[in-house]
């Protein structure tokens, strides 16, 4: 038996995101096409054909979005689909969840039952890992071609950049000059291995020393983050103002690092106040004002309810039981860490 904390995937239309356990209908002039349908008037369409000028065109790339609401790497697709919004569409399908299964024997010995990933069956055959995010893209019949999927946070940043194909250089995520493309790559990996990474630390591992050491690991990345943001201008945002890839790797870890004070202590927050922090803190308050990123935001008290799974020890993702294993989150394996 089981108790689902989601039971069946929730789907939402074009530019929606489950927020707060909610449908948001984030509106654009995309959407508002859809929604008007053939009834869309001349006069609309010429609005629209003005408001949108040169940045979208008449069928931009569709996508059903494969996506989880709490999970942090399926947020960095979040951000990238909505920094292209009037670009791409796409349909929000929330394909994995959590279901409670009974523990008769006290076998998590936290007087808690053990959580696992449900998973739609459409995550499994698109995904061969059957993890978020994942984009299948849907051709000009409405029908969705599997075999084309594109999976790995990662990789769908620069996915969703590319197929986006913004009119202005200063839109784009991935930078066209090889340099600056190679540099965002190196850093987009960095900050994944040295800020986000070790959250899972803070949260899985049980001794005080380890979760202090993996806290202190991810500090130093915010602190290298924060001085290569000085190195390289006047920011706020790693490039200088515009968002990029690595703005967006480090992004969703960055929104959710408030969760340790409440299960750690206040030794755990994060030292904002540190000047090797200042640039980090400008690069905070800077992205999370924007529009595009302020509608991709889960509910704080709805994510810090579902994140004592971690806290508590009794998840049982791949990324929890990769970290249970004695390895980073970022080095899980479809073997070792399937439940």
């Amino acid at each position: 038996e089981a108790t689902s904390y989601i039971s069946q995937p929730r789907k939402t239309s074009v530019h929606g995101t489950a927020i707060s356990g909610r449908h948001q209908q984030i509106t654009t002039p995309t959407l508002i096409m859809a929604s008007a349908g053939k009834a869309a008037t001349a006069a609309m369409a010429n609005n629209l054909k003005k408001n949108l000028s040169s940045q979208t065109t008449a069928c931009p790339p569709t996508f059903r979005y494969l996506s989880a609401w709490f999970c942090p790497y399926a947020h960095r697709a979040t951000i990238a689909l909505e920094h292209h919004a009037g670009r791409i569409d796409y349909e929000w399908v929330e394909a994995l969840g959590w279901e409670q299964r009974k523990d008769d024997n006290n076998v998590t010995k936290t007087g808690k039952e053990w959580w696992y990933h449900w998973k739609a069956d459409e995550l499994r055959r698109a995904n061969p890992s059957a993890l978020v995010p994942t984009l299948i893209p849907v051709d000009s019949d409405g029908k969705p071609d599997e075999d084309k999927s594109v999976y790995e946070s990662l990789i769908t940043i620069d996915y969703i950049d590319a197929v986006a194909n913004p009119p202005d250089e200063t839109l784009c995520l991935a930078p066209q000059d090889p340099y600056l493309a190679a540099k965002c790559r190196y850093w987009a990996d960095k900050v994944n291995r040295e800020c986000c990474s070790p959250y899972y630390g803070v949260l899985v591992r049980t001794e005080e020393s380890e979760r202090r050491e993996h806290f202190e690991k991810l500090v130093g990345g915010l602190k290298s983050f924060s001085k290569e943001i000085e190195k390289n201008g006047s920011g706020p945002t790693f490039l200088e103002g515009r968002l990029s890839n690595v703005d967006i790797a480090l992004m969703p870890w960055a929104w959710r690092f408030y969760i340790f004070e409440h299960y750690r202590g206040p030794e755990y927050a994060i030292p904002y106040h540190e000047p090797e922090l200042h640039a980090y803190k400008e690069w905070f308050d800077h992205v999370f004002s924007l529009e595009s990123v302020k509608r991709t935001l889960p509910d704080k008290d709805r994510y810090l309810e579902h994140i004592g799974k971690y806290a508590d020890s009794s998840a049982r993702s791949k990324v929890a039981n990769a970290v249970r294993r004695g390895v980073t989150a970022h080095e899980i394996d479809d073997e070792k860490d399937t439940y």
